[in-house]
């Protein structure tokens, strides 16, 4: 009988040294993304350890995943037993530098570009494995900016989950004009394989596809507001009761975020010029506000 398995450090059938399966992970980042991602891999059994940015982050990180395993008890889709192996598989650090064993990491950090070229270049100078993957859950932002920060462009890609992570069965996997070809598909075969999600290959253009064409269609809810076409509840109902979306366009909007909103638009129009892309008035001057949605439990609509 034969077979095409190898074992770590051995040759592939192609001759090539075969790659260790990933089973140390990073995240950077512990709001409700990075937090998502911590525990769909550690659900997935791996070893995760997510860098945080404040001595609060070392409690209310752990806090976030626990609730979020108890709801998953609660509902009966994970035992006790589940929930208190995945917790033991998570750790919380400050220090970026433990992250220099992790074979995948993952950033889970606001959606500004200049501070995720920092980080990434702080990454690479931290991560050991040469063969390791960088990679961003950056939602617009196009990756050969992130991947040029770095040494090893070619190890940077984009794997961006959807919110919320532990249900959202689909990932995009984006790599850039310099990123490895195998690279693409072994995080391909690790989102497939290990996470048990469904990946697709986007392009390396501002908001990739999903969010490319979500997002026209959330800015003209806002415009439709603004312009007193009618109002939040009834644009929702609209979209939920007469096209079956599960959510509304401004409730969506609420859920992901007004200030990310913004910060995607903007990434969008800068790259494409075209006017449905550009953040409308109203959404400015909520973001400005402080108004952010339903985790400041007030958007388009009042949340307690």
């Amino acid at each position: 009988m034969t077979t095409n398995a190898t074992t770590p450090g051995t040759a592939s059938p192609t001759g090539t040294p075969a790659r260790a399966a990933i089973e140390r992970v990073g995240v950077v980042g512990s709001g409700i993304m990075g937090t998502g991602i911590a525990e769909l891999c550690a659900k997935s059994g791996l070893d995760v350890r997510v860098a945080v940015f404040s001595e609060t982050s070392l409690d209310t990180a752990p806090e976030r995943l626990a609730a979020s395993l108890d709801r998953g008890v609660a509902k009966g889709k994970l035992t006790p037993a589940d929930r208190d192996r995945a917790l033991a598989r998570v750790s919380f650090t400050r220090d970026l530098g433990r992250l220099a064993d992790r074979q995948l990491v993952i950033e889970a950090v606001k959606e500004d570009e200049a501070l995720k070229q920092d980080l990434f270049a702080t990454l690479d100078k931290i991560v050991e494995d040469t063969d390791a993957i960088l990679a961003t859950n950056t939602s617009s932002i196009p990756i050969s900016r992130i991947a040029a920060a770095t040494r090893r462009p070619a190890q940077v890609l984009g794997i961006h989950f959807f919110n919320p992570v532990p249900v959202l069965p689909l990932v995009e996997v984006v790599g850039s004009v310099l990123t490895d070809a195998a690279v693409v598909r072994r995080a391909e075969t690790f989102v497939r394989d290990v996470l048990g999600k469904q990946p697709i290959v986007s392009p390396d253009r501002a908001g990739f596809l999903v969010n490319a064409l979500l997002f026209p269609y959330l800015l003209s809810a806002v415009r439709m507001l603004e312009s007193g076409h009618a109002d939040a509840d009834t644009i929702d109902q609209a979209m939920t009761q007469g096209c079956s979306h599960p959510m509304g366009p401004l409730r969506l909007a609420d859920l992901i975020g007004l200030d990310t909103t913004v910060s995607i638009a903007q990434a969008l129009y800068e790259e494409y010029k075209e006017p449905l892309y550009a953040p409308p008035p109203l959404l400015m001057r909520m973001t400005e506000s402080g108004l952010l949605g339903k985790k400041t439990g007030q958007g388009f609509h009042t949340y307690a």
